[in-house]
Parts: C-alpha cells; structure tokens; sequence
C-alpha cells in the first residue's frame, strides 16, 4: 500500500501534535514537520529548543501509529554553517525522522556541491537523508541540475526530492526525471496546478506556497510523473498549500481531499 504523508504546507497552521492527529484520522502514515522557516521569521513548528514539545509530540505519535517523515528546511545559501545546523539536527532524531527537506541557492556550483556533501555527512550519524529539491527560482532550477550536484556530491544519503510542481513549472522532462536512481530517492511530494506556467517569480512563488491545486484538478501529468519514478515504492507526500480553499473547508476536510484526490490520481494508468 502505498505510504502518504501529510507535509507542512498541507497542515498549516495546525501544530505538530494537530497535524498528527489530522494525519491519523484520515489514513495518512507520516506527517512532515518544519523545524526552520522557509522564509526570515517564517512558521514553524516550534520545536526546537522546545523538550516538552517535542515529548508531547512523540507521546502522540506512538498512540496514533504517525510518524514524522520529513522535516524543513534547511537552505544551502553562500553563508552556509554547518555548526548552525546541530540543534536541527537534534531535533529531527529526537522525532525519529528519516528525511531533510534541502533547498539550494548558492551561485558557486562548487561550494554548494561541497556543502551538500558536507550536510550529508552531517545528518548521516542521525539516521537522516538529506533530499535536494530543485526549483525553478533557485539555483537548482530543475532536476538536470540536482542530479549533477547530488552525484557529484557522492553521499550516500544524498537523494533528490522530485515536487510535481516544481517538474511541470522548470524544464524537466519526464526523461530526467527517469534518470534518477533509485537509491537517489527517498520520497516525491505530490500536488496539481494549472497547466500555464505563471511568467514571473512573483507567480511561481505565489502558486507554490499558496494556491496549489489537488491532484486532478489542474493540467500537470501526475500519473506520468511518478511512473517516472525509478521507485514503486516510494513514500508520496502531499504537499498542498491553498489558502482559499483551507479558508473555505477547514483543515480537516482539506487534508481529507487531498488523500482521496492523490489515490484516485495514482491508480489511474499513466498517459
């Protein structure tokens, strides 16, 4: 059966013990969590540093069977510290997470390969793989890219996380996507939008963190996309920000559509 988690954006505003138990009441298996914003003074969690959170929060997760898969968000930018990454770091394995959410926006090819390389060894020790997003505002702009940097790399725990919305908005084919290894993917992020692609930053962005579609409902080639995917196995998570639309139903009934719209989307045959 296939595995779903219910990621941040999905669950904003809701705390981490409110999107545990949003996850266990309607068939999700994990959540994900973000422990740092993606924006300055963005939302968050609120975890780390935060004992008691965090035990309320694991308390919940062994009476619901949730577990928290991946964790946000840590950005590979020209300052980068990997001192500064330690408290994250704790914090994801005191929640017994498997996956860390990386964004790479660093215009020295060479120094965000070698930070890569080095915040992989870093979450190794935790039991934690850190997956390389590619987006098409930053400078990993598609998956061509992130293949390049995560191979060379070399890490054994160093993997790409392919977001649908991110492959139907950059010039990723279903070809790239193909050419990822297996062993190079540790989870997907599922989602839907229009099938025109927004000319500005200003748009993708908007789209990406506000007002994306679920599965089914907009113009990208989902069914196609995860078939891609070196992996049948691969755990999908349901990342589906919209804020109009959370206004509209509440958190409960929009986390409750977004698993129906994803299984109906992923039985269907590929085109």
């Amino acid at each position: 059966m296939r595995r779903f988690s219910l990621a941040y954006l999905t669950s904003a505003p809701a705390s981490a013990p409110a999107a545990i138990d949003l996850a266990a009441r309607h068939g999700y298996a994990a959540v994900g969590l973000r422990l740092f914003p993606a924006t300055p003074n963005g939302d968050t969690n609120n975890l780390i540093g935060r004992p008691e959170a965090i035990r309320a929060t694991r308390a919940l997760m062994r009476d619901t069977g949730i577990t928290v898969f991946d964790v946000e968000i840590v950005r590979l930018v020209e300052g980068f510290s990997i001192e500064a990454m330690k408290p994250f770091l704790e914090t994801a394995a005191a929640l017994d997470a498997r996956a860390i959410l990386v964004a790479g926006d660093d215009p020295d090819r060479n120094r965000l390969i070698a930070n890569f390389a080095a915040f992989c060894d870093a979450a190794a020790p935790y039991g934690l793989t850190a997956d390389l997003e590619f987006m098409p505002w930053t400078t990993v702009p598609d998956a061509k890219t992130a293949l390049a940097v995560v191979s060379a790399a070399d890490r054994p725990n160093g993997g790409i996380l392919v977001d649908t919305l991110h492959a139907g908005r950059s010039t990723t084919t279903l070809a790239d996507i193909a050419a990822i290894s297996a062993d190079q993917l540790h989870y997907a992020q599922l989602c839907d939008a229009p099938a025109e692609i927004p000319a500005t930053v200003a748009g993708l962005l908007h789209t990406a963190r506000h007002a994306r579609l679920l599965p089914g409902d907009g113009g990208l080639p989902l069914a196609a996309m995860i078939a891609s995917l070196q992996r049948d196995d691969i755990p999908i998570s349901l990342e589906l920000p919209n804020d109009a639309a959370k206004a509209r139903e509440g958190l409960d009934v929009w986390a409750g559509n977004a698993i129906a719209a994803a299984r109906r989307v992923l039985a269907a045959p590929a085109a």
